[in-house]
């Protein structure tokens, strides 16, 4: 490497790392303000200091979200929605893709154009027709408003995995057809296991809109108990008045767990987004 080129990369990663600088910034803020005292984060100058951390009880914070404040229900409620809304977007995204990828329908470009136009369509011009179709179901106060319309929210989802589908070699559909194959069974046990790495990819991004979503829960959850996360946080913010530690706490518990699924499938997320192919 020539010394153009080193000064090349060393003006490339100087700019990575302060661009990455700037995004861990206001995480970094938020997990110091979570061990500090109320009467500590409004001091001039501002210090970054947490002032817990060097007391008898360093997670005083962390300790009364989690408990006090019935922290852990939200989460498991959270975790109970975010996962069963992002199964079920899998499943109907990958059936939808094949589909769109590998059948022979009458009509399937125009109504994947079809499919692709929802995706502009923001969700406050379908929430209140949304709301009285679940309210007409008898699904208000329950978690069925928020799983069940995800499994039809699919249209990047379904774009990704045409995309993916397409990349794939038609020879082995051809090669399981001429052994007896099922077009399901085509799917299922040859392309299914294939496009492993965009399933994965629309379960993590599914799995994060759904943790990080409030319009729904607001509107079709009234009781405590099925609070998901968002609401939980949304407690600890008062007309005239905010438990800002506690908030950048709960803030906390709810990051950590998107940032540990995104890292255990990060190699499958990206491998997802760049495409299918078959090496050899």
């Amino acid at each position: 490497m020539n010394s153009q080129s080193r000064k090349t990369l060393f003006a490339l990663y100087t700019v990575l790392a302060f661009y990455s600088l700037l995004t861990l910034a206001p995480f970094l803020w938020m997990l110091i303000t979570s061990f500090k005292t109320a009467g500590d984060i409004f001091k001039l100058p501002p210090t970054l200091v947490p002032t817990t951390l060097f007391t008898d009880d360093p997670l005083v914070n962390y300790n009364e979200v989690w408990s006090s404040q019935n922290f852990f229900l939200f989460f498991r409620n959270s975790a109970f929605v975010s996962f069963s809304a992002a199964i079920g977007q899998v499943f109907t995204t990958a059936l939808a893709g094949y589909a769109f990828a590998k059948l022979e329908l009458p009509g399937k470009n125009w109504l994947f154009a079809i499919v692709l136009a929802t995706a502009f369509v923001p969700t406050e011009v379908t929430i209140i027709p949304e709301f009285l179709l679940m309210r007409g179901l008898g699904w208000i106060d329950t978690f069925l408003p928020l799983i069940v319309p995800s499994f039809l929210v699919g249209a990047f989802g379904t774009f990704m995995l045409r995309e993916y589908f397409g990349s794939l070699p038609d020879e082995y559909a051809d090669a399981a057809h001429v052994d007896g194959a099922s077009p399901f069974q085509i799917f299922y046990r040859i392309y299914l296991p294939l496009a492993r790495p965009a399933l994965i990819a629309i379960f993590v991004i599914a799995f994060i809109n759904n943790w990080d979503e409030l319009l729904r829960p607001l509107l079709f959850l009234n009781s405590e108990h099925l609070r998901t996360i968002p609401l939980g946080l949304m407690s600890f913010v008062g007309q005239y008045e905010a438990s800002w530690t506690l908030l950048m706490a709960g803030s906390v518990i709810s990051t950590v767990p998107l940032i540990i699924i995104y890292t255990l499938t990060q190699r499958y997320v990206l491998q997802g987004f760049v495409g299918g192919g078959v090496k050899g």
